[in-house]
């Protein structure tokens, strides 16, 4: 029953905090504000039903060394970014013409922030962790990724495609960074760092959202595989390497640390439904 009770508790906030940042996403200031303040709560809530439901110490998302965890998070997933834009304007497919809006930069850091924390708190936190617990490292991480990719098929402008390589990229790196870590807080400044700089700050599409501009006045153009299309970078080719390479590293530093999982056997789940 546990994840029953989890996946409410994470799912009811992350509707309550959507409904929230919609209901002001005309005033840049305060939807900076409201999706701050839905992050921390979505946070605090995660803690309590965890902790409620599973009689523990909640120490994925424990306040000590949350903060360089997030910052560490945010300049890989920025930097990450930043290199696929860059690939992608060397073959002539990004332009930027000026300077955008910074006022639509703010409103897009609290609407990603938001965002990143409550689908991590979902995905990683939730569904990951305890499918972890049976399934081991790789029994977790490919039906994670898959449902994370497939969560993104509702946007506005999503295609198959775009959700593929999120399941192959995103879903992937965000589990491996957990594994490596044993903490949300990395996977949620990779998360945000990614979206806040595809969206806050080289204005492009993120996941098909249909994302307002941010800091600067560029457009993508060219073959789906270069630019990712309609749903933006996320679906082209150079993301997919990238984040490759990065779950790569994740993946091997978690080996290195002994926190890759194996599946649990048949005789350990025996022993712990009797207890």
């Amino acid at each position: 029953m546990r994840v029953v009770w989890q996946l409410l508790a994470v799912v009811l906030v992350s509707m309550v905090a959507g409904q929230s940042v919609a209901a002001v996403e005309d005033n840049p200031w305060a939807t900076l504000a409201v999706g701050l303040v839905a992050a921390v709560l979505s946070v605090y809530v995660y803690a309590w039903v965890v902790g409620r439901t599973e009689k523990r110490a909640v120490t994925e998302v424990a306040r000590e060394g949350a903060v360089g965890a997030v910052g560490r998070g945010v300049l890989l997933g920025t930097l990450v970014f930043a290199a696929v834009v860059a690939n992608i304007a060397f073959v002539g497919h990004y332009e930027v013409d000026g300077w955008g809006s910074y006022t639509g930069a703010v409103g897009l850091a609290g609407f990603m922030a938001g965002a990143s924390v409550t689908e991590e708190l979902l995905f990683r936190g939730v569904l990951f962790r305890i499918m972890e617990e049976r399934f081991g490292t790789w029994g977790a991480l490919v039906p994670t990724s898959v449902l994370f990719g497939a969560w993104h098929l509702a946007n506005p402008d999503a295609s198959l495609w775009g959700a593929a390589v999120i399941a192959l990229s995103a879903g992937p790196v965000l589990g491996a960074a957990y594994v490596a870590t044993r903490s949300l807080w990395m996977p949620i400044g990779l998360h945000f760092g990614w979206n806040f700089a595809a969206s806050g700050v080289f204005s492009t599409e993120v996941s098909g959202n249909d994302t307002q501009q941010g800091l600067l006045d560029a457009s993508t153009s060219g073959p789906t595989l270069i630019s990712g299309g309609a749903f933006g970078p996320e679906a082209s080719l150079y993301t997919l390497v990238f984040w490759a390479l990065v779950t790569v590293g994740f993946l091997w530093l978690a080996r290195r640390r002994g926190q890759l999982m194996p599946r649990r056997s048949k005789r350990a789940d025996a022993v712990a439904l009797s207890r």
